[in-house]
């Protein structure tokens, strides 16, 4: 019993000493294990009394519990020990710089065409959308494009059926919404990609964004046009800015005009940018012609309008002094990495 009483002092110190949980395995399977002490003090029972025997077994039970209850204590605690160090180890040192995410950054043509939409929302447009995959209808016929005009013509547009095409211009967004109208006044801009056969050069790629506008409405002149366009000019490229219109045609507009902006760079003395002659051309724009508004369902005889489209790519260009269409669409991360500053 004696024995018994000192292996248990031995084993409560020890199992304490473990600092590990291999040491504290080990310790354990020496006190209570087939090779353990216990075991020669077990063999003491064949010459006990009955009394005795029974005596010993229940101080080798009470041993083995109290072993048990020492191991489970001390494990816990070196648990505890081991995250205690983990979370001194892991602590964060807010004085510390923190880490860059690499977020990436919005395309240039995004960013120009959200601060035009914001622009044109502000005056009270509204923004509408279209497929990008059209009937020939609503890309020509009804925009005042006859057939056999050569917009219409298999080298000019990508044509998947015969009825069916790329749009060449989200002009067919204005004609569904006109015809959803049903004759009501409307005022829309319709930003988005389009498709032309062209070359892939400095300045022209076979796909593009417009960003086209259209308002209907009683007692509408050129002058709105004119007026609107000066606010969205001076918005994009400073408050000095003018314009001017010039002749030209197109289609779906009576009269059409060219829309010029003042060089935003030498203020119209002339530079490099504007050619010498201090004005940019910007875009196309004009009075809806009356053929596009019967058409749709409009009396032309009281309601009238004007149209614009702007090409997204051309005002990006010249706001960022880039020189060469194909950026936009290469997906060269060190040209994208340069629109990163001031988001």
């Amino acid at each position: 019993m004696a024995d018994l009483e000192k292996m248990l002092q031995d084993a409560s110190s020890e199992i304490q000493a473990c600092n590990t949980q291999n040491e504290l395995n080990e310790k354990k399977a020496f006190y209570l294990g087939k090779k353990s002490p216990l075991n020669e003090i077990m063999k003491q029972m064949a010459t006990l009394s009955i009394e005795g025997k029974k005596e010993l077994g229940q101080k080798v039970n009470a041993f083995k519990t109290k072993i048990e209850e020492l191991v489970v204590v001390r494990r816990k605690e070196l648990e505890q020990i081991a995250i205690n160090e983990k979370l001194m180890s892991e602590t964060i040192d807010v004085t510390m710089p923190g880490k860059v995410l690499n977020t990436g950054s919005i395309h240039p043509l995004n960013k120009v065409i959200d601060e035009l939409n914001t622009i044109f929302i502000g005056m009270g447009y509204n923004v509408a959308e279209g497929p990008e995959v059209e009937i020939d209808k609503y890309n020509f016929e009804m925009l005042n494009v006859p057939v056999g005009h050569p917009a219409r013509d298999m080298q000019d547009s990508f044509y998947i059926t015969e009825e069916t095409l790329l749009r060449t211009q989200t002009s067919s967004v204005q004609v569904r919404t006109l015809l959803e109208a049903k004759g009501k006044p409307i005022k829309i801009v319709c930003p988005g990609r389009v498709y032309r056969r062209d070359d892939d050069d400095a300045t022209h790629s076979h796909q593009f964004m417009q960003i086209e506008g259209l308002v209907v409405d009683e007692n509408i002149t050129l002058s709105d046009l004119k007026g609107t366009l000066q606010k969205v000019m001076e918005k994009m490229f400073g408050s000095d800015r003018k314009i001017r219109f010039r002749p030209s045609f197109f289609p779906f507009t009576e009269p059409s005009v060219e829309v010029d902006v003042s060089c935003f760079k030498c203020g119209g003395k002339g530079c490099p940018i504007c050619k010498k002659s201090g004005w940019i051309e910007i875009l196309g724009a004009g009075m809806v012609h009356p053929n596009v508004l019967e058409m749709a369902g409009y009396d032309s005889t009281k309601m009238r309008g004007f149209a614009f489209g702007i090409g997204v790519e051309r005002v990006t260009m010249l706001r960022y002094g880039i020189d060469d269409i194909r950026n936009f669409y290469i997906d060269d991360v060190r040209f994208l990495n340069q629109f990163k500053k001031g988001e």
